[in-house]
């Protein structure tokens, strides 16, 4: 790590809240600094479990649900949950413009707008939606446009497709000092909320305003960072700079990342960031052993499960099979007209051949309901993760590929090479075209995967 790098570094540790918030528990008059009757519910219990840790098996999440079913509080407390906890205190006599969707949200389901808008301690001017928009109403590649928000009143600007110097003047005509992220990641490369992340980070710089990073859990755990690393001649909005397709980080973490490698090299300097770490989240957690209610992110991310596969199997979107869009499991279910029982045999016996352990594929047939195939019954596979710990998203995703298109003879690459944007390189496809088997394509990106872990390492939090 460089001197200026390990500056940044102290800096942006002693502007979080981490220290200050550190030692505070979420008592009920605390929780009821955002209102409601739900306050008792809001992880009084600071970082400690309210249970056994059961986090080395996969049950892990069975607990945090039964005891939610039963009311007990989140074992996970948000960035947001420890910010309202303080009397937000960082926020104080800034005025305010947050970036969300709909998974800004309490442990109550409240969105984190609604509950700011009506606290008399927060001076929230400014609303700036992503992808799918502020209230998640329009599907992939598309937002909600800007408007007034008929909840609160309050300016809801559209930046989906907006970086550096436009994203920089819809900040500056908006009249907030100070912007805040508080979204729910996926922990894939090419999911956008990061880049959007990244560019709100770049404008704010460019802006001179302050930015603010409120943390929520990776839900499929920060284990371990997989999968090709970008190559920057492949940069799109699906992928910024190079990190691994799999990035095994929060979005604090990756903040801090960025802050530190990208954000000077695209803006001129650092952003002047500052996080809200999360409270008892451990690497090993997937999402159900938080006690968080999960809000989609997205139209295509129903559930937690949908994430757990989502990383391999939306590389189908560089294709011309269906990812399972319009189906009730997207990314789960893929397949095309023409596609029989072949497939499903083919990607088992290959599991079973190369070990690709902790999932199933059932031979399946479906009828989109939109995107590829829309009305169509198809034929292709179910994925069934039966153990997600020993689950390889990525290392799954390129079987499937292989065998799709060893058993489906109109398989296709998107003309416009789409997944040379998904993976970050155009070495998988082209390896994938020359024969290439499994093994053989994800050897391939080990050494930078190796750079990208060893520079991940330096900002890992929990």
């Amino acid at each position: 790590m460089t001197v200026s790098r390990r500056k940044l570094l102290a800096a942006t540790a002693v502007t979080s809240v981490a220290g200050a918030m550190g030692a505070t528990a979420m008592t009920g008059e605390a929780a009821a600094a955002y209102g409601g009757t739900g306050a008792g519910r809001s992880a009084t219990g600071g970082g400690e479990a309210t249970g056994t840790d059961t986090s080395g098996t996969d049950a892990a999440g069975t607990g945090a649900a039964e005891a939610a079913a039963q009311g007990a509080r989140p074992r996970v407390r948000t960035g947001f949950d420890r910010l309202a906890a303080d009397g937000y205190a960082l926020l104080s006599g800034r005025r305010i413009g947050i970036v969300t969707n709909p998974t800004g949200v309490t442990p109550d389901v409240r969105h984190i707008v609604d509950v700011m808008h009506a606290d008399k301690r927060v001076d929230l001017a400014a609303v700036f939606g992503p992808e799918h928009g502020f209230r998640g109403t329009a599907q992939a590649g598309g937002s909600e446009g800007s408007y007034e928000d008929p909840a609160t009143g309050l300016p809801v600007h559209d930046t989906y497709g907006k970086s550096g110097r436009a994203l920089a003047d819809i900040f500056t005509r908006s009249g907030v000092d100070t912007v805040v992220f508080d979204i729910q990641d996926v922990g894939a490369r090419f999911y956008t909320y990061i880049w959007t992340l990244y560019d709100c980070m770049v404008a704010s710089v460019l802006a001179g305003k302050r930015f603010v990073v409120l943390d929520r859990p990776n839900p499929v755990t920060g284990r371990a960072a997989t999968g090709p690393v970008l190559d920057r001649a492949q940069a799109s909005g699906v992928g910024r700079e190079p990190i691994a397709l799999a990035h095994g980080m929060t979005v604090a973490e990756l903040a801090a990342l960025f802050n530190a490698e990208f954000v000077p090299r695209a803006a001129g300097r650092p952003a002047e960031l500052e996080t809200v770490p999360m409270k008892g989240w451990r690497r090993s957690d997937f999402f159900d052993a938080t006690g968080l209610p999960w809000v989609p992110p997205s139209p295509n991310m129903p559930t937690p499960d949908t994430a757990l596969v989502y990383a391999g199997t939306c590389l189908f979107e560089g294709t011309n099979l269906s990812e399972g869009r319009g189906t009730t499991r997207p990314f789960e279910l893929l397949g095309a007209d023409g596609i029989d029982r072949r497939w499903a045999a083919a990607i088992t016996a290959l599991a079973t051949d190369i070990g690709l352990p902790g999932v199933h594929f059932r031979e399946a047939y479906f009828a989109p309901t939109f995107s590829k195939f829309q009305g169509k019954t198809i034929g292709g596979v179910q994925l069934h993760v039966h153990d997600r710990r020993a689950f390889d998203p990525v290392r799954t995703g390129i079987a499937l590929l292989i065998t799709a298109k060893h058993t489906w003879p109109d398989f296709a690459w998107r003309p416009d090479h789409w997944i040379d944007k998904l993976t970050g390189t155009p070495r998988v496809r082209t390896m994938i075209d020359a024969g290439a088997g499994v093994d053989e394509v994800a050897r391939a990106w080990q050494e930078d995967l190796a750079g990208f872990r060893r520079m991940r390492r330096e900002y890992l939090r929990y």
